[in-house]
């Protein structure tokens, strides 16, 4: 059974897998993989630097995903061209991590991705796990992580999909505005559930 886990930015996915792996269950993140396929050497930055020239990329011949990110979050269009290069390159990759992961015989494994929802991503997924956090505690967690300021952290949160969207087509949701304690107690309660669906035939 793969879990599919997302939230908006800052919203602590890295943070909620990692207390599953605590648990004993692996995990695959799709913007690990989406690093990936923009190395050097790879089709999908070949692509990129063709369309947008040596200002996408830094002195030894990586991507400026910083560079990158102000294109696209200032051009709708160029989001979608990105988008139409990157995304089946890292689907493919993700089947394959998540195909190693499952053959090692965890009771389930987690999909972690921002996108999972833009992305078509929920697809490959049994269930769909939403992290959230009202989005004032995102755009401080954001600001203070990326070190942007406020009005930037605003910006990027107001691109992504609207928190409601997001939490109406969750199956599962984690309210990560509380301390680790909470959290805690949330994963192990979502641990147990996912074990005994896993173990049953009749996954939804």
């Amino acid at each position: 059974m793969i879990i599919g886990v997302t939230g908006g930015i800052a919203s602590g996915k890295s943070t909620v897998a990692r207390a599953f792996a605590a648990l004993g269950i692996p995990w695959v993140d799709a913007d690990d993989v989406a690093r990936e396929v923009v190395e050097p050497g790879e089709p999908a930055l070949a692509e990129i630097a063709a369309r947008h020239g040596r200002r996408v990329l830094l002195a030894d011949g990586r991507l400026d995903r910083r560079a990158l990110r102000e294109i696209v979050f200032a051009d709708e269009a160029e989001r979608r061209w990105l988008e139409s290069v990157t995304h089946p390159r890292i689907r493919e990759r993700l089947l394959a991590h998540l195909a190693r992961l499952q053959a090692r015989g965890a009771p389930y494994v987690l999909l972690v991705s921002p996108l999972l929802f833009e992305s078509g991503q929920h697809r490959l997924v049994d269930r769909r796990l939403v992290i959230d956090v009202p989005e004032a505690l995102q755009i401080a967690r954001t600001a203070a992580r990326d070190d942007v300021d406020e009005a930037q952290a605003r910006a990027i949160v107001a691109a992504q999909m609207p928190r409601a969207e997001r939490l109406a087509l969750a199956d599962d949701v984690i309210d990560n505005g509380g301390d680790e304690q909470a959290l805690a107690a949330q994963v192990a309660a979502l641990d147990r559930r996912y074990r005994n669906l896993a173990g049953s035939p009749s996954v939804p």
